[in-house]
């Protein structure tokens, strides 16, 4: 090949790669929402952050206003201040998966342009082992939950948070004797907490099958996410990787974020999903 005829060769090469480098869509950004929602339970209503067995929504992590958490709100209104008190907190403690219809019909009628959901602790915190919702079940009722929001508001962004590694609580509290007394007192999660200083082979296996569950959850939200379509954002189980420790979690029940807990939950959640 002679120079000259290399020369053109490789132009044309570069010629061609430039419609996807100047491509509109790939360069465009989506702008940050008007409004928004949350859907989950007891964390998103952030129980016990500010008071004694009460919700606080001022410190959820997804709506709430409270500055030093640093919200999903307070991020995006320090972007555009639009979204100034159209923060919805439609989560309610106790929710499992089963709640999410429900929850997303809300969030609808109210028009919102962002969602995020967090659900699954519940499902998986059950007063037993066999109690627990079953995966099946649980994409069932996430699927519900966004073909909903889909069908109400078809342009809406949802952020699908991971649930948090239960097992990981009990690693950090299980030789915290105010944890212990929390956690047998008020029955806290006994399909991973209970008998939670044992060592027997039956409890340890007990446990490692309620983090698999907890796993397989996360893999199904992915999954339900990505079959969503682009306007859905898994965090790629961020939240659940995240290694917290026992001073981000509530000294009255050892199970719930206190305010500093909502705040990693706000930053890694958010770190992991649209980036406005």
């Amino acid at each position: 090949m002679t120079l000259t005829r290399r020369v053109l060769a490789i132009l044309a090469s570069l010629t061609a790669l430039l419609p996807l480098a100047a491509s509109p869509a790939a360069a465009a950004t989506t702008p940050p929402p008007n409004s928004m929602a949350s859907l989950g339970d007891s964390i998103t209503r952030g129980f016990n952050a500010c008071g004694w067995y009460v919700d606080c929504t001022s410190r959820s992590f997804s709506t709430g206003d409270y500055s030093t958490v640093n919200s999903h709100y307070l991020r995006i209104r320090a972007v555009n201040p639009n979204i100034q008190g159209r923060n919805y907190n439609d989560a309610r403690s106790g929710a499992k998966s089963a709640d999410m219809y429900g929850q997303a019909g809300t969030a609808v009628s109210q028009g919102v342009e962002y969602v995020t959901m967090l659900i699954g602790a519940n499902d998986a915190c059950t007063s037993s082992e066999s109690t627990m919702t079953s995966v099946t079940t649980f994409r069932a009722n996430i699927d519900s939950a966004l073909n909903r929001i889909k069908a109400g508001l078809p342009n809406t962004r949802v952020a699908v948070i991971s649930i948090p590694d239960i097992y990981r609580l009990w690693y950090i509290g299980r030789n915290n004797l105010s944890a212990l007394s929390a956690w047998s007192a008020f029955g806290i999660c006994q399909s991973m907490l209970a008998n939670a200083t044992s060592t027997a082979p039956a409890d340890v296996d007990r446990r490692a099958r309620v983090r698999q569950r907890v796993v397989d959850y996360n893999t199904q939200l992915a999954q339900a996410c990505a079959a969503y379509g682009t306007n859905c954002d898994f965090d790629g189980n961020a939240v659940f990787n995240y290694q917290f420790v026992l001073s981000q979690v509530s000294g009255w029940d050892y199970f719930h974020p206190n305010t500093s807990g909502q705040a990693v939950l706000a930053s890694v959640s958010y770190a992991n999903g649209f980036g406005w």
